[in-house]
């Protein structure tokens, strides 16, 4: 099985580096050429774009921010189903609306091309480790032959079922952690005003039933004052107005999730679309005028 991977982000670099090194040859691309250095530096190889990415593989990944940026690499005259040849595969790992990846899905089988999703959590530092967990939707033969390739990037497989199951799934992690990073703050907020050491309150919460992943690593970098996660204000707002969307959708009301999206809404508004997701944080403690440092903590995870 020959492998392409498009979009070398945050994320993707990471998954692409793991594959590269677990013994999956690569061919790459990316808008950036440099943002490919990385695996490029591992071996992987270079198309000048996605068409003729396609045209050397029979999978091609993709990792995209957003589904316009996926409408592109697959559709445009030079895209991926420009190049793939017919009973070729492609897999979508960045996280998309169940009626997208349907949608895309559609568009690619007209070119006789198959598709799986494949969205991740965990994080940039689980990435970088291999370790994240992988959400595939899609055919059980196409999902058991990628298998091992999905093992390369992740420590965590699960099949959710048919295409749009992952979907469904990966905005609800989204969500949660969303709502566990506006709770961590507040919760900071709290031991920093009740005059509590940050650092023993951040080691107390971590050992207690009041711990969650979000805390034990989106909380160190609002203590060390980074809040990089790799993650954008944008990408929380996409992910929660699909989340909203299945709300309305599914009758169930979410009432956290629209808190948390109106917060979202109100940093963007003050630090810009493009900052990273932690400072919801931010939000808080520059209304207290009251900062959340700590010593001790690393300035990233990675």
């Amino acid at each position: 099985m020959r492998y392409g991977f498009i979009g070398l982000g945050h994320i993707g670099r990471y998954l692409a580096m793991s594959l590269q090194r677990k013994g999956f040859p690569l061919i790459v691309h990316d808008l950036r050429k440099e943002a490919a250095q990385p695996v490029l530096d591992l071996g992987a190889g270079w198309a000048d774009c996605p068409r003729a990415l396609a045209e050397q593989v029979d999978t091609v990944i993709t990792c995209l921010p957003s589904p316009g940026a996926t409408q592109e690499v697959l559709a445009d005259k030079d895209g991926i189903l420009a190049g793939l040849a017919e009973g070729g595969h492609w897999i979508e790992m960045g996280t998309l609306g169940r009626d997208e990846i349907l949608r895309f899905a559609e568009l690619a089988r007209q070119h006789g091309v198959r598709t799986m999703e494949s969205p991740i959590t965990g994080g940039i530092h689980l990435a970088a480790s291999g370790d994240v967990t992988v959400l595939a939707g899609g055919d059980k033969d196409m999902f058991d032959t990628h298998l091992p390739a999905l093992k390369a990037m992740g420590s965590q497989i699960f099949h959710m079922g048919p295409l749009g199951s992952a979907a469904v799934i990966k905005v609800i992690t989204n969500m949660l952690a969303f709502i566990h990073l506006k709770a961590v703050g507040e919760a900071l907020m709290l031991a920093k005003r009740g005059g509590l050491d940050l650092a023993q309150a951040y080691h107390a919460i971590a050992a207690s039933s009041g711990n969650s992943f979000v805390h034990e690593t989106e909380g160190q970098l609002i203590l060390n004052g980074s809040y990089d996660i790799g993650f954008s204000m944008d990408l929380a707002l996409k992910d929660l107005g699909f989340a909203l969307g299945f709300g309305r959708e599914f009758g169930v009301p979410l009432e956290l999730a629209s808190i948390t999206n109106q917060t979202y809404v109100e940093a963007k508004a003050v630090y810009g679309g493009k900052a990273e997701s932690p400072m919801i944080v931010k939000l808080l403690e520059d209304a207290l005028k009251t900062d959340l440092r700590a010593p001790g903590f690393p300035a990233k995870l990675l």
